[in-house]
């Protein structure tokens, strides 16, 4: 999607078209959260409905696993069928894997010009780059960025709920998962609504390298918040105090997704 989204963009555009992407990724933050939050252990929450049901007893959280395993399978579909290829001399499979090597002559052995080095500057533009034309000092500066930005982003996303909803007295905060699920899904509703109407203008204003060093800088507080947020449950219980700490985790965690289409902007 990444790559459909430059294709189908320009200079002049890109940072508007990365603003709205996150619509798609935060509708998933919102309502996947809830899903998870509402639907697990249904057998205990909803027992006129599913008290008499042994399987979802034995299972608790089928129900929450199935629901977005069949939406994932809708989309693939819907994609696979309706979504239309952006690049305009795209290979076949069995071409990337070589499987039919007599079909094109960057792949015949015998065949100089497949031999010769290809740069970017001489690559016809409507057949894909080999790899190692790709690896330029930017693309890897960039790829590097952005690994480096996904260790630390989902580090956080994995460890959030894990402490929501670990005992207090084991180092968390002891939360339902239906509470977790609505935390969640309120940070999902906050993000994209910063994304979709302040990504863009803060982008123009400051520049990709200044935003993409402060949405990394945010990464700090958020993990500092979890041993303060235990602390204070510990010796006041789960007070306003600490929803106020939770509720600035979560909103400046949004800063991290400012630093994912600074990357894409690079």
């Amino acid at each position: 999607m990444k790559s459909i989204m430059v294709e189908l963009t320009d200079s002049t555009n890109i940072a508007r078209a990365y603003a709205y992407q996150p619509i798609a990724w935060s509708m998933g933050g919102t309502l996947g959260p809830l899903i998870g939050g509402s639907l697990a252990r249904p057998a205990e929450r909803f027992p006129e409905l599913f008290g008499n049901n042994d399987f979802l007893k034995k299972y608790p959280y089928f129900l929450p696993c199935a629901v977005p395993a069949t939406y994932t399978a809708i989309a693939w579909l819907i994609t696979f069928l309706c979504l239309k290829e952006t690049l305009k001399s795209p290979i076949s499979i069995s071409q990337l894997f070589k499987f039919r090597k007599d079909q094109d002559h960057k792949v015949v052995k015998g065949d100089i010009r497949s031999r010769e080095p290809r740069t970017l500057q001489g690559h016809d533009e409507e057949q894909p780059l080999p790899l190692c034309d790709l690896l330029t000092p930017r693309v890897l500066l960039a790829a590097g960025n952005y690994a480096g930005l996904s260790l630390v982003d989902i580090a956080f996303r994995a460890i959030q709920p894990l402490f929501l909803s670990t005992p207090i007295a084991f180092g968390g905060l002891g939360l339902s998962p239906s509470v977790i699920g609505k935390i969640l899904s309120a940070y999902g509703i906050c993000n994209g609504v910063f994304q979709v109407f302040f990504f863009s203008s803060i982008h123009d204003h400051f520049g990709s390298k200044k935003t993409f060093v402060v949405g990394i800088a945010c990464a700090f507080p958020c993990f500092i918040a979890f041993p303060i947020i235990n602390a204070i449950a510990k010796s006041q219980g789960v007070t306003t105090i600490v929803w106020a700490v939770v509720a600035f985790q979560a909103l400046i965690s949004i800063g991290l997704n400012l630093s994912y289409g600074e990357d894409k902007e690079e």
